[in-house]
């Protein structure tokens, strides 16, 4: 592919960025720049303004503190919205994910969320934790979704989201289905990095962050990735 620039922005490392989220930037990187596409690498602290003419834009986990302050800062700084206006490409985990709709709980508050995608989260009766897999919505054409959960929150969309996947495992938004998908924002309960779980996921956003269609991108040796989920889906076949 001929070399171009792809501007990944990680949102808030300081507030957002427990269970190894920030592996999903990497992961982006990486897949890009094996295709000859240069990734630059935006880290933007909660001190920052985010820019708003960059082409992917990450959001990670957090406890519940510094998710209602990323969401008063992300409100005041309007670059998701108009990011979302624009039709970038948005990949928000955990807290990120539930920062995304309507409202969320956090320390016993209901929060303002920032309002791209029509729903709203609240707390389960027990915290889900542990392996999460199911089918991916089929539209999206990906293999079997596959990741870690650790989350206290229970999601629930309005009738213009899609759920990302259907629930085999694990709890996700409700025990049925598991996060969010609308035109080309992604959110997921799932850590892992939910990137390197999921390869295919993160060359969708490659896809979508650049205009082609994800079966126009150049393979890679996914062979490690494959021995993960292997296991990873063997070690469920056997509880």
């Amino acid at each position: 592919m001929s070399t171009s620039l792809l501007r990944l922005v990680w949102i808030y490392p300081d507030l957002l960025s427990t269970y190894g989220d920030r592996g999903n930037l990497l992961i982006l990187a990486h897949r890009a720049e094996a295709r000859g596409i240069l990734a630059e690498q935006i880290l933007v602290r909660s001190d920052q303004a985010i820019p708003h003419e960059a082409d992917v834009y990450l959001i990670g986990g957090g406890e519940d503190g510094p998710q209602a302050l990323a969401a008063e800062k992300l409100i005041a700084d309007r670059a998701l919205a108009d990011t979302h206006e624009k039709g970038k490409t948005v990949f928000a985990v955990c807290a990120g994910y539930q920062l995304l709709g309507e409202s969320f709980i956090a320390s016993g508050e209901r929060c303002r969320g920032l309002g791209l995608l029509d729903m709203a989260s609240d707390r389960g009766e027990s915290r889900a934790v542990g392996e999460l897999s199911g089918p991916v919505a089929p539209a999206l054409n990906l293999p079997v979704l596959t990741g870690f959960e650790n989350h206290g929150g229970r999601t629930h969309l309005g009738p213009g989201v899609t759920p990302l996947a259907q629930v085999e495992h694990g709890i996700g938004n409700n025990g049925s289905h598991e996060g969010a998908w609308q035109d080309k924002i992604i959110g997921t309960y799932l850590h892992g990095p939910a990137l390197a779980r999921n390869p295919e996921l993160a060359d969708q956003l490659l896809a979508w962050a650049i205009g082609v269609d994800r079966a126009s991108l150049p393979p890679l040796d996914d062979q490690w990735a494959e021995s993960l989920r292997r296991e990873r889906f063997n070690a469920l076949a056997s509880r």
